[in-house]
């Protein structure tokens, strides 16, 4: 079965020398399926013509909160309107970061944030959620807002956390974080998180694993994520994948 990579940039100008060949090699290695969300309006074309382009792949529309400077003031009513007229699978990349930005943005993080929960509750898609430094304030906002699915990527909380999101009803991502040696907490919540509650992701072109550290991480790379967690949960990478995929599609629909 092939693996999908629920959080990938593949739109991204690093993959812009080889995408074919990035693609290709996932698909070698058994990674067939691709979830590309965006990060500002001016890469929603981009995002488009990536996935219109790449087999298996399907779009997620949304404004990152690392990218403050570059969302207009109608940002939001602009993503509405994207989203009326060339749908999509979810709204995302989305979130908090209380790490990256300085203290005086939350306000308007918070709006932009709370602003993107609502259009997913209007049209009834899922959330790709950014929460770096923020867990909590995101679980918060998504509550409030009455979002009640998407995925929480890369996730690298508490076990309570943890378990407050899939209350929530979301997803928790997990990358190549979980291959890192020293990554013990996360891999003690990976242990014993639900079959259902959680996906696989790369994130790439950022947070390459332990086996490619350094290097620009590709979708490729997402078997080694598998293979930890089976590891770790003691089963298949068959499983794994199963039960990945098995998430991702009634998050996005058919991929694959």
């Amino acid at each position: 079965m092939p693996l999908i990579d629920s959080h990938i940039h593949l739109d991204f100008p690093a993959f812009d020398p080889d995408r074919a060949a990035v693609v290709a090699r996932a698909k070698a290695v058994g990674v067939g399926g691709f979830v590309v969300p965006s990060v500002t309006a001016s890469r929603w074309q981009a995002v488009r013509d990536t996935v219109s382009s790449v087999a298996n792949s399907v779009a997620g529309y949304g404004l990152h909160p690392c990218y403050l400077n570059e969302h207009s003031d109608d940002a939001l009513d602009a993503l509405a309107t994207w989203i009326d007229e060339h749908g999509g699978v979810a709204i995302g990349e989305c979130g908090l970061d209380f790490h990256v930005n300085a203290p005086d943005t939350e306000s308007t993080q918070l709006s932009l944030f709370d602003g993107q929960i609502e259009l997913a509750v209007q049209h009834h898609l899922p959330l790709i959620v950014h929460a770096r430094k923020a867990v909590d304030q995101v679980t918060q906002r998504l509550r409030l807002g009455g979002a009640t699915a998407g995925i929480v990527h890369s996730f690298s909380g508490s076990w309570q956390q943890a378990c407050k999101l899939i209350d929530a009803g979301f997803h928790l991502g997990i990358g190549g974080s979980v291959t890192h040696n020293r990554a013990l907490k996360l891999q003690r919540i990976v242990t014993s998180l639900p079959d259902d509650a959680w996906v696989l992701e790369t994130d790439a072109p950022d947070q390459p694993g332990a086996l490619h550290r350094g290097e620009r991480n590709e979708p490729a790379y997402l078997l080694d994520v598998a293979r930890t967690i089976a590891d770790l949960r003691g089963v298949s990478v068959e499983r794994i994948s199963a039960l990945s995929n098995r998430s991702c599609e009634r998050l996005f629909g058919a991929i694959i």
